[in-house]
């Protein structure tokens, strides 16, 4: 591997920043065009009709990104195929919704091309000292990783900037990581394309947002922070699960959360609620923009933390974690994220 350029990495954020920023009032019209538009009701914060075709412009400025500095690889095909196959899937989504089984039919299909013609595998993990290698079972439990971060991004997805800017974190987070062990590969370029193509995303998106990110967004992202962390493990940028799962903490917090939430319910878990993570600090009288805000800074502390545990001494870094946990499972349980509490004032 060739050691970073700073000139480099800065061309990688800034071209795709730009490209996106310029794209997305074009996508914008598209979306109107072909009616992929997000209607408010009761259950949505907005209140007025938004194109929500956003990851048209994320995607465009990854392909851009790529065609610049990314290499011809059997990997790499198998990424575009599978993001290919997602953006096909959300912008159908985000047109006229499909049923759940559906979407989960192209996020499985994605997941598969990667994991069999990309042999992108998550072959052992390590953390807290502990070491396990899955064999053949690496098969399902790299499929099932994907459709997680997938369907995390996705459920996450409620509010102005929310989903793109836990995403840039996560981009800024492994590059940063990259950057101070001096290491490249198709990980890290593909981690600062995808940092300035969300980054140029968010100058439209964040409150009051004039266009939405919409499936095609959400299901892309996710799929790409998965196929960022598999391929981590194999550069050793990410040496342990812990950093990726840490970093995106709110959002598979958040998917555990509604799942189980739905099942005491009696309910599927692909119904809708407004009981996420964010709309617990949206009852607490807090704004759109101060909500997402304060789920950056949750998430950029634990980013801090992964950079500290990677970096600077593991000891100082996983106090940081058990403190940080120790704060939204205190949070948890004194929210309805969970169950309804009866004797609530």
């Amino acid at each position: 591997m060739n050691n970073i350029n700073v000139t480099t990495i800065l061309f990688m954020v800034f071209i795709p920043f730009v490209f996106v920023s310029f794209f997305i009032p074009v996508v914008k019209k598209i979306a109107f065009y072909i009616g992929a538009i997000d209607i408010p009701n009761e259950r949505k914060v907005h209140k007025t009709n938004m194109p929500r075709l956003g990851g048209l412009g994320i995607y465009s400025g990854f392909l851009l990104g790529y065609m610049i500095f990314g290499e011809h690889t059997a990997t790499m095909n198998s990424i575009l195929i599978g993001s290919f196959v997602l953006l096909i899937t959300g912008m159908i989504d985000d047109i006229k919704p499909l049923k759940a089984t559906y979407k989960l039919v192209g996020q499985l299909i994605a997941a598969l091309i990667v994991v069999i013609y990309g042999n992108l595998l998550l072959r052992d993990v390590s953390f807290f000292g502990i070491y396990m290698n899955f064999g053949f079972w690496a098969y399902p439990i790299t499929i099932i990783f994907i459709l997680g971060c997938i369907n995390c991004l996705n459920l996450i997805d409620g509010l102005d900037g929310l989903a793109a800017g836990i995403s840039s974190i996560f981009f800024l987070t492994i590059g940063i990581i990259a950057y101070f062990q001096g290491r490249i590969g198709l990980s890290v370029i593909l981690t600062f394309i995808m940092l300035g193509s969300t980054l140029g995303f968010l100058v439209h998106n964040f409150h009051p947002a004039k266009i939405f990110m919409g499936d095609t967004g959400s299901m892309f992202l996710g799929f790409i922070i998965s196929v960022i962390t598999l391929l981590g493990f194999k550069t050793i940028i990410t040496s342990s699960i812990i950093i990726p799962l840490f970093i995106l903490i709110v959002p598979i917090l958040d998917t555990i959360c509604a799942i189980i939430r739905r099942k005491l319910k009696g309910e599927s878990i692909g119904t809708p609620d407004k009981s996420h993570f964010h709309h617990q600090l949206l009852r607490r009288n807090y704004s759109i923009r101060t909500t997402v805000l304060i789920i950056y800074l949750i998430t950029a502390l634990f980013s801090a933390a992964s950079i500290i545990w990677m970096i600077v001494d593991k000891k100082i870094g996983y106090i940081i974690y058990g403190i940080l946990l120790l704060i939204l499972i205190m949070f948890v349980f004194k929210t309805d994220i969970l169950f309804e509490r009866k004797n609530k004032k």
